[in-house]
């Protein structure tokens, strides 16, 4: 896990639309904490440091922490309002965390060894069914990502979520199945030759049969 944000976080004296237009003029944006058995508190964070950890995805799902007179407390960001025109961040909710809190989150999903695949050495494609997969984490633990190794794989192969080897206290949210994260699929090229001969051959076939009605 890389390192851990460290947000620069102060108490908000003003709530509602007319405090948080104060906050955010003085280089702040306004937020909420939240959960951990204790009552939910406004808060206001650091603009530039709340941009760059939404920039960089390193914001929403992601373990941090803030610090409130050199006291540090784990957060996890789990929403963000933003301007829907300048994409910048207007509001941060975050929830207070311990190393006994559990989260469903979305972890990307990151596929090795493509090189080592049959199939896409032969010109088949890696055909993602799912670039994340939704699992339940320590919030302390959560994975930057989910591999899976596509060593040996041909076309027509898949790789299910049975073969991602998931970190210690990581199970999927889905545990009915064994789903589906990516394929390997046979090359367009492969497929368009295949639609085109299969054209020429009813193309073919129609010129057959005209060709028997005017000898008839």
């Amino acid at each position: 896990m890389s390192d851990v944000t460290v947000f620069t976080c102060e108490l908000r004296q003003r709530s509602g639309t007319g405090g948080s237009r104060a906050v955010r003029r003085d280089g702040w944006v306004p937020a909420i904490l939240y959960g951990g058995d204790q009552e939910p508190a406004n808060i206001k964070l650091r603009y530039n440091e709340v941009l760059k950890a939404y920039n960089t995805g390193k914001l929403i799902s992601v373990l941090s922490k803030i610090s409130v007179d050199g006291k540090e407390q784990s957060v996890i960001g789990r929403d963000i309002q933003v301007d829907p025109v300048k994409d910048l961040p207007l509001h941060v909710d975050l929830m207070r965390v311990s190393e006994k809190t559990r989260l469903n989150v979305d972890v990307p999903m990151s596929f090795l060894n493509e090189e080592a695949s049959p199939g896409l050495k032969r010109g088949g494609v890696l055909n993602v069914v799912r670039h994340t997969v939704e699992v339940i984490a320590p919030a302390t633990r959560i994975p930057e990502s989910l591999e899976a190794d596509l060593t040996g794989l041909d076309i027509g192969d898949a790789v299910h979520i049975s073969s991602v080897n998931l970190p210690d206290g990581v199970e999927p949210t889905i545990t009915d199945r064994d789903f589906t994260i990516a394929t390997i699929a046979a090359p367009s090229v492969v497929r368009s030759a295949g639609s085109e001969d299969s054209d020429a051959e009813a193309a073919e076939e129609g010129s057959d049969e005209s060709e028997e009605g005017d000898n008839e």
